[in-house]
């Protein structure tokens, strides 16, 4: 070795080590001047996501280096930045806000009035350009637009009177919580309720599904549906008039005015429905298939919002209908008259929000089912406070509830009952970073007759890369049994024995999600399982627990693809669902529960001129019982095809169901050979009584 390379070896061991050549870069997504979180951030192989601030952190070499910044609902964009060894460069980008396949939703169903991107618990919602396509197929109630929903399916429990109720996930309709605004405006008993309600009032659907009983309590053992009404954002003076094929007629006009100079805003609703009877098989039966009714509906919303957070609503309803079913010689009817009311409000108190929300409703019911006639009332008082805040990484909720059912019927009262349940209930979401964020609920409810009930349920929201998204979710609920079963909705209470010894049904339940959503496609993946303990049903003419739970397993897959003037949903729905016979004790599919539905609508739209759609459904194999003529119903698939045409100031319509003419009674009469013990004369429905129908008109706005 030379001298000179001796001397260069030595100072190349004295001299200190030189560091990686690294630096750090501070990156601030905004738009319109705020910050924007949830937006991903790329440089070579690292990825961040930024916080509630817009910001997140990268370490990166140094160099001139390009950055990619990605989020739903912005457009993709490219920076070109120079990383300076050991110092901090910090840049802001101004992203620009692009029309994506879902417009930014916020949803008011789980008390945290959050956008439903950033919700742990899955929240699915109806928004209103699918509530206004279905505001033309049936503008007298929201019957098809819940049944063409994913997971949800619509029940007829009286053939005669053409009544139904919602099941959620495979689970009976007397487990679902159907609420307006988050008040439960149509009481808890009954299963009319969802063919009372015009969907040219809605402005969203919010579907929980799964045991809510944390957030709603007893009420909510299979799921909740939030209806949320239309604001005022713009003023509005519109009126559809509607006519069928099967005698069948709907006017509705619904009226609104934004706030101006005032923080005074409001809405009013109205309508008038009627139905012919038919027997639309002329089978000499004599039996309705179809049910005649005259209906009226008014409801008045008034809205105030001072502009800096605090806001108030008030709203007020009245219905009134005749429906009647049934034949010359055995009339079926039903004559209900129900007026509520109800307040919500936010108001800040510093750096906190208070909640109030409250209600009434009064229902008065006179039931003929042959020589039986039942008057009874229903009445619901319902009150809430609740205060609300942040601290750190948690969004937290506490308050309180009272809610109070009575049910008295004056020609059987031996089903009297009154429940009053006062409630405590707490929420929390914690977000330990961007990526993660936690919720957990409980509720503490008092039932005067069934006890204290402790009902928790916890979340967890994982943001994967690439606009992935995991939820979580698992939760323990209570139900407090009444009379009101699917088979008494279809014959009343007169030959039921009075309850004895009858115990709470308990419930868990828990689900897993898998999404991605890019500009133009969304897909989502379900996977869910409940068990119910101590079911109840009607063996031969007693309500009873049955011995052994409810179990229920399945999968739901959804995909919707928005691409410019087209849009299309396609969805499948897997259920298995078991309970313990009533009457053999060996465990058995559960009656009128499909194992497979499967849906696709597709929908051209031209803005203001043209809207022509098209969808499938189809509903698969199904157990029955009490049904001589079959034991498993016959799958089969619906057809429907919907254009809209825009002439001057109107728009007219024409709406087609079920092309294919598929009716249940194409296979089997709907009247049983012989009335059962607890009186009933028909046959559960397991597929369409209508047949096929068409229904046209206008829409006017003035």
């Amino acid at each position: 070795m030379t001298g000179l390379a001796r001397v260069l070896l030595f100072f190349a061991v004295l001299s200190p080590q030189v560091p990686a050549q690294n630096g750090t870069l501070v990156i601030q997504a905004r738009s319109s001047l705020k910050p924007v979180s949830q937006v991903e951030v790329r440089a070579g192989e690292q990825a961040a996501l930024t916080n509630e601030n817009g910001e997140t952190t990268l370490t990166l070499p140094v160099g001139i280096l390009d950055i990619r910044l990605q989020r739903v609902g912005f457009a993709d964009r490219t920076e070109r930045v120079t990383v300076v060894a050991g110092e901090t460069t910090r840049i802001i980008v101004e992203l620009e806000a692009k029309a994506v396949l879902e417009e930014e939703i916020v949803v008011t169903a789980t008390r945290a009035n959050t956008r439903i991107e950033d919700e742990p618990l899955r929240v699915e919602v109806v928004d209103h350009e699918e509530v206004d396509e279905k505001a033309i197929m049936t503008p007298g109630n929201v019957a098809m637009l819940l049944n063409e929903t994913s997971g949800l399916r619509v029940q007829v429990t009286s053939p005669s009177l053409g009544a139904a109720n919602v099941r959620v996930q495979g689970l009976r309709g007397r487990y679902t919580q159907v609420l307006s605004d988050g008040l439960p405006l149509y009481g808890q008993t009954g299963s009319i309720g969802v063919l009372q309600i015009p969907p040219l009032d809605l402005g969203q659907v919010e579907i929980i599904k799964g045991v809510a009983s944390a957030l709603y309590g007893s009420s909510a053992l299979g799921g909740v549906i939030n209806l949320v009404s239309r604001r005022p954002t713009e003023a509005q003076r519109e009126l559809l008039v509607n006519a069928t094929s099967r005698s069948g007629s709907d006017t509705v006009f619904w009226l609104a005015e934004p706030k101006k100079e005032s923080a005074w805003g409001y809405t009013l609703i109205g309508g008038a429905h009627f139905q012919g009877r038919s027997d639309i098989d002329k089978d000499n039966d004599k039996w309705s298939d179809l049910p005649e009714y005259q209906r009226g509906v008014l409801r008045p919303r008034i809205f105030w919002d001072d502009g800096s957070g605090n806001s108030l609503f008030m709203t007020l309803g009245a219905l009134v209908e005749d429906r009647a079913g049934g034949s010359d010689t055995f009339n079926d009817a039903l004559r209900t008259r129900r007026f509520d009311g109800g307040v919500g409000g936010n108001f800040v108190l510093g750096q906190r929000v208070l909640s109030i929300r409250g209600s009434v409703m009064s229902g008065q019911r006179r039931r003929e089912f042959g020589a039986a006639i039942e008057r009874d009332k229903q009445q619901t008082f319902f009150g809430e406070a609740a205060l609300s805040g942040t601290s750190g990484k948690h969004t937290w909720t506490a308050g309180t509830a009272l809610q109070t059912e009575r049910y008295k019927n004056k020609d059987v009262p031996r089903f009297d009952y009154t429940f009053t349940t006062p409630a405590l209930f707490a929420q929390d979401e914690y977000s330990p970073d961007a990526h993660v964020t936690f919720s957990a609920s409980g509720r503490l409810d008092f039932n005067n007759r069934y006890g204290t009930f402790f009902s928790p349920r916890v979340s967890a929201l994982i943001r994967l890369p690439r606009g992935m998204t995991a939820r979580l979710s698992a939760g323990t609920g209570v139900f407090a049994p009444t009379p009101f079963t699917e088979e008494t909705e279809a014959t009343g209470l007169s030959r039921i024995l009075a309850l004895r010894n009858i115990r709470a049904e308990r419930a868990r339940s828990a689900s897993g999600d898998l999404g991605w959503k890019s500009t133009h496609l969304e897909l989502n993946g379900t996977v869910f399982g409940s068990v119910i303990r101590n079911p109840v049903a009607l063996r031969g003419l007693e309500i009873v627990n049955i011995d052994g739970p409810t179990r229920t397993i399945g999968t739901e897959f959804l995909a919707r693809i928005r691409e410019g003037r087209f849009n299309v949903v396609a969805s499948h729905t897997f259920v298995h669902s078991t309970e313990v016979d009533k009457s053999s004790g060996v465990r058995e599919i559960v009656p009128l529960t499909p194992r497979h539905t499967a849906g696709f609508d597709a929908m051209w739209e031209e803005p203001d001129k043209w809207r022509i759609g098209f969808e499938v459904f189809y509903t698969g194999k199904q157990r029955l019982e009490d049904n001589p003529y079959r034991t498993e119903s016959i799958p089969y698939w619906v057809f429907g095809l919907l254009v809209e045409r825009r002439v001057g100031p109107f728009k007219l319509f024409l709406n087609a169901e079920d092309i294919g003419d598929v009716r249940q009674t194409r296979h089997d009469p709907l009247v049983l050979p012989q009335e059962l013990p607890d009186g009933r004369r028909t046959v559960e429905a397991w597929g369409p009584l209508e047949g096929r129908a068409l229904n046209a008109g206008l829409r006017y706005r003035f």
